[in-house]
């Protein structure tokens, strides 16, 4: 759960990892918005640098879906 006043971070997106370029507590999911905290962050896309809450909405958004 996020805290009141969180930040969303700024994040590069690599092939097995991430960098925070601009701290923060959370990212949001590209396909439903909903905030995903950084130490909870499993899922994105390296060409799309963009994050996703979850398997399903990373699949959705490869299939064009989202």
């Amino acid at each position: 759960m996020l805290e009141p006043g969180s930040r969303e971070a700024k994040i590069r997106y690599g092939d097995a990892d991430f960098d925070v370029i601009s701290p923060g507590s959370f990212v949001r999911c590209a396909v439903t918005g909903k905030p995903i905290p950084i130490d909870e962050l499993k899922y994105w896309s390296v060409a799309r640098q963009e994050a996703y809450v979850d398997v399903v909405a990373s699949v959705r958004r490869e299939q064009g879906l989202a």
